[in-house]
């Protein structure tokens, strides 16, 4: 019974990986969106049977608020800001797709092999949770670096703060009021970034990055 908890939180956390993995070859904004929304809904999976594994029942909580404002609420936000902006096109790169994802393979494995050797003593199950985590927070950021469409760059760190929540949940989870108060402040963090995105609009017509560098005189 004790491998069968730990395998089916390795799979969830897995799951994790691949669709931030899956995240990075995306090309089109609405396909993005989809991916991030079924990462959300396995990170809520995730969460929960941590609580079950680790019999924390405040860790419900916290699968629940990733449930609804993860896997429904900013997806939906997202889709509407995109549909507002009038952003319906290829998502564009600093270097091509090939390369990007030979990099996060890349960021997997050392994520794998840094973070199983820190941790040699530690909880088997919390030992593969974190190794996971920072592959997670890695894909994130590399996303956020590669894309020059800003809508692309906040799924990016969105994803990167999915990777985070995995990280304390499988160490032995947060306290209830820390999870609120995170998840408060990732809420706000995205209405700012959306209220950024339709000023970005009004004033420059574009959110493409490339774009606001040449703006500014920093590219020819």
């Amino acid at each position: 019974m004790t491998n069968l908890v730990f395998d089916i939180a390795h799979l969830l956390a897995g799951g994790l990986v691949l669709m931030s993995l899956v995240m990075l070859y995306q090309v089109r904004l609405y396909a993005l969106l989809k991916v991030f929304t079924l990462q959300a809904l396995v990170l809520a999976l995730s969460v929960a049977w941590q609580a079950f594994a680790q019999d924390a029942p405040h860790l419900y909580v916290t699968a629940a608020v990733a449930l609804v404002f993860k896997a429904i609420v900013i997806p939906m936000a997202l889709h509407r800001i995109i549909q507002r902006l009038g952003i319906h096109r290829e998502i564009e790169t600093v270097v091509g797709f090939g390369p990007t994802m030979l990099a996060g393979i890349g960021l997997v494995a050392l994520s794998l092999v840094v973070m199983l050797r820190v941790t040699a003593g530690a909880d088997p199950m919390a030992r593969e949770d974190l190794a996971f985590a920072l592959s997670v927070v890695l894909l994130g950021l590399l996303m956020m670096v590669t894309r020059r469409n800003a809508v692309s760059q906040v799924v990016g760190f969105m994803s990167l703060e999915n990777g985070l929540v995995l990280a304390a949940t499988g160490a032995k989870g947060m306290p209830l009021v820390v999870e609120f108060s995170v998840a408060f402040s990732i809420l706000i963090a995205f209405i700012v970034i959306g209220i950024f995105l339709f000023r970005i609009r009004e004033r420059f017509d574009t959110v493409d990055m490339r774009a606001l560098d040449r703006f500014r005189g920093e590219q020819r």
